[in-house]
């Protein structure tokens, strides 16, 4: 009996040690996940919903990547991403027009919204104004971003204005700026600041730059390092097809993917319905006019960019304005997309 018992636990050691040796085996062959580093132009929004979308729902863990989301912080997407501290991240058309002229290495590979999300917004109070052409002489809220003082001048100029108002740099929300009175007009994102106004009760009304012979533009975009995507192809296909898929998820499923935004940033919004609200509004954004999500053409990089040259507001690395018009198509690439 006792070498009986002896035999078997020998054999259930055997085989307790061969399972053991297998899971082992299979961990050690398993491919480890790899990093990839996204930096954020802001706090999370729903402009970002659809990178959160990819990591709640494991569209980056089963393409075999760890997305490591880098906060927010004063030193732009573009030059984190330039100087390889960041492998993406989210920016703007004008501003990496701006960046790429000054010698930044980035390039866009993802437009997550095809069209403006801001406007010029006044007060829906403001009886006085119905046009833009009434903005001339007006106190403009901006930021002082580069262009934006063109770009409001010229939608007046379009408008039948002179294009000439007082620039104020906000140190304030552009939305509490117009219920203060301290200035007549600004460019708050309709998806976000005009809703926040809206569900104070003082809501905001709006001229699109396209209704004004404005170019359209992408509002923002995700972009990578040229030599980074050169050396990290694979790894880059994977993550933008994640990335993809999870903006193709927000485009048709917004309040589902609103709960993937609050989910992953749990301390960032009190407000959880403003949050969904938002997306509903931002989601019909995400597709172009083939519905797809992602993609850029060369007619709209040209457009706004094109003006920012025309105007000579682009600077080289030497500060010099530019003396020749740059070729849009480098700035950006569709390849990284999945075609379907």
């Amino acid at each position: 009996m006792k070498t009986h018992a002896m035999f078997s636990s020998l054999i259930k050691s055997a085989a307790a040690v061969a399972l053991l040796a297998a899971g082992m085996l299979h961990a050690s062959a398993a491919e480890p996940l790899t990093t990839v580093r996204f930096a954020l132009d802001w706090t999370p929004n729903t402009d970002h919903t659809g990178l959160f979308v990819a990591i709640d729902k494991g569209y980056f863990k089963d393409a075999g990547i760890d997305v490591k989301v880098l906060p927010y912080n004063q030193t732009s997407p573009d030059a984190l991403v330039s100087a390889g501290v960041a492998d993406f991240g989210t920016t703007f058309q004008d501003a990496v027009t701006f960046s790429i002229a000054a010698g930044a290495k980035v390039k866009s590979v993802f437009a997550v919204d095809q069209h403006w999300a801001s406007s010029i917004g006044v007060l829906a109070s403001r009886t006085d104004i119905t046009s833009p052409k009434q903005l001339d002489g007006a106190k403009f809220g901006g930021v002082g971003t580069p262009g934006e003082r063109a770009i409001v001048s010229q939608v007046i100029k379009n408008a039948g204005g002179k294009g000439d108002f007082k620039l104020i740099t906000l140190r304030s929300s552009y939305i509490d700026a117009l219920k203060q009175g301290t200035v007549d007009f600004a460019l708050p994102y309709m998806a976000w600041e005009g809703l926040e106004a809206k569900r104070a009760g003082k809501p905001v009304k709006y001229f699109k730059y396209t209704d004004y012979g404005f170019p359209d533009a992408y509002a923002v975009i995700v972009v990578s390092n040229p030599a980074w995507l050169k050396t990290h192809d694979a790894v880059a296909h994977k993550f933008v097809a994640a990335l993809q898929k999870g903006y193709e998820f927000a485009a048709a499923h917004p309040e589902e993917a609103a709960q993937s935004l609050i989910k992953e940033n749990p301390s960032a919004f009190q407000d959880k319905d403003f949050v969904v609200e938002s997306q509903k509004l931002l989601s019909p954004d995400y597709r172009d006019a083939q519905g797809k999500v992602g993609t850029q053409t060369l007619a709209q990089w040209s457009g706004l960019s094109g003006f920012l040259f025309k105007k000579g507001l682009l600077a080289g690395p030497d500060g010099k304005p530019l003396a020749s018009e740059p070729n849009w198509a480098n700035y950006f690439t569709n390849d990284y997309l999945v075609k379907n």
